[in-house]
């Protein structure tokens, strides 16, 4: 994700409470908490009281069993590891940009990534989005770990401009995403249509007839960044429709190894393509008209593109790690990585810190790779998600008014 429009994880971020990137950082665990208070709403009384089971006479209230479920669900590894590893591409795609003029291999990892990372983590939130529905804790949690975040974020990214690039005059504007913050603009309308798409009959292809609509239609302008959300929306559609089955399909082995020639292939092309291609394909904000080419080729370059990034995506998929490991609990922090890390990605070029000639040289261009992955992995760990949480995941209860059932509930 890059430039002053590109951008927000998944993140990203990206889970159906809407707490991250994107934002899928909560735990799988909060869908399966859901389906087990509903499960144990099923041996509940007239008056709201679990019937006892065992001749001991104990006490099998549903909100405990739902509590007891969710604590012994554990976070699946799988999808913290593909968060984790997909926010770091993020970030090291934003280091690279500025290298692209100068190098060609940069330019071809930086297609390569794009075509990609986001993709990823916009199947991810639309996969823990999947039991989002009006229910009302679930808009709360919407509001308070997306729309809240947008607010906040808008406005100390336009602070920030104005100060580090001695723009005093540029205008804050909670309808005109800036850098980032696109995405927690995306993701808060995609997951509000998440019952929409549950009750129609193919809504793979009718989202994505959506996207190469949006591809043909200039006159949709930059409001909330509109032309990225209707082109990104397929695959957020797509992650709605998968099932742990579907993971499970492009993790085996053959998998994994059709995955190398592929990557290989596509590192190829994209070097082939870095000089004869407008990167800004990749970025979903603008119609083909407005890229200068003719209106047909952007249905033809929407439907090629997902194709690509759909194969891309399961080729990444199929190496992510599916045990414990020491970037795992990261997977959590995705959203405040992604977030952050865009104070340092703009800061570079206001600072000019690529005026640096060192950088344009090979192992410059290593180590500000390894310098963007340090970075990115710190911002996401739980000592940055402590200090960060009032703006990420603020409560907000005074702002909601309370849950009658709900707490009649808790006092059985």
């Amino acid at each position: 994700m890059s430039h002053d429009t590109l951008s927000r994880t998944g993140t990203p971020a990206p889970s159906e409470t809407g707490g991250s990137t994107a934002t899928a950082t909560l735990a799988p665990a909060t869908a399966t908490a859901s389906g087990a208070a509903a499960a144990g709403t099923a041996h509940a009384g007239p008056g709201g009281h679990a019937k006892s089971r065992g001749k001991d006479g104990a006490k099998t209230d549903a909100t405990a069993d739902a509590k007891a479920a969710a604590k012994a669900k554990p976070r699946d590894a799988f999808f913290d590891n593909a968060k984790y590893l997909a926010i770091v591409l993020v970030a090291m795609g934003h280091s690279w940009e500025p290298l692209r003029d100068g190098s060609r291999s940069a330019a071809a990892l930086y297609i390569t990534v794009y075509a990609f990372h986001m993709p990823a983590f916009i199947i991810i939130s639309g996969y823990f989005s999947r039991s989002f529905d009006m229910r009302k804790d679930r808009l709360q949690r919407l509001i308070t770990g997306v729309a809240v975040p947008y607010i906040l974020f808008e406005v100390a990214y336009t602070v920030f401009k104005r100060w580090a690039d001695d723009d005093p005059g540029y205008p804050i504007s909670l309808m005109d995403p800036w850098y980032l913050t696109w995405f927690l603009a995306a993701l808060f309308i995609w997951r509000l249509t998440t019952p929409l798409w549950k009750i129609v009959r193919w809504p793979v292809p009718l989202a994505l007839a959506i996207a190469v609509l949006a591809s043909l239609s200039p006159e949709i302008g930059d409001d909330l960044d509109l032309q990225r959300v209707l082109q990104f929306l397929p695959f957020f559609v797509i992650g709605l429709s998968l099932r742990p089955e579907h993971f499970k399909l492009v993790r085996r082995k053959k998998a994994r190894i059709l995955a190398v020639p592929v990557f290989a292939t596509a590192l190829v092309f994209a070097y082939w393509a870095a000089p004869r291609m407008n990167a800004a394909w990749f970025y979903h904000r603008d119609a083909a008209q407005e890229l200068a080419a003719p209106w047909w080729s952007g249905a033809v370059m929407t439907l090629a593109m997902f194709g690509c990034s759909l194969v891309l995506v399961a080729c990444f998929f199929a190496w992510i790690p599916g045990r414990t490991m020491w970037c795992t609990a990261l997977g959590a922090g995705t959203l405040y990585g992604y977030l952050l890390h865009g104070f340092l990605a703009k800061g570079s070029r206001f600072w000019n810190w690529y005026d640096t000639p060192w950088m344009h040289t090979p192992w410059g261009a290593v180590l500000l790779t390894l310098a963007a992955g340090t970075v990115i992995t710190v911002l996401c760990t739980p000592p940055v998600q402590r200090a960060f949480r009032f703006a990420m995941e603020p409560k907000m209860t005074w702002a909601f008014t309370k849950d009658a059932v709900g707490m009649a509930r808790s006092r059985h």
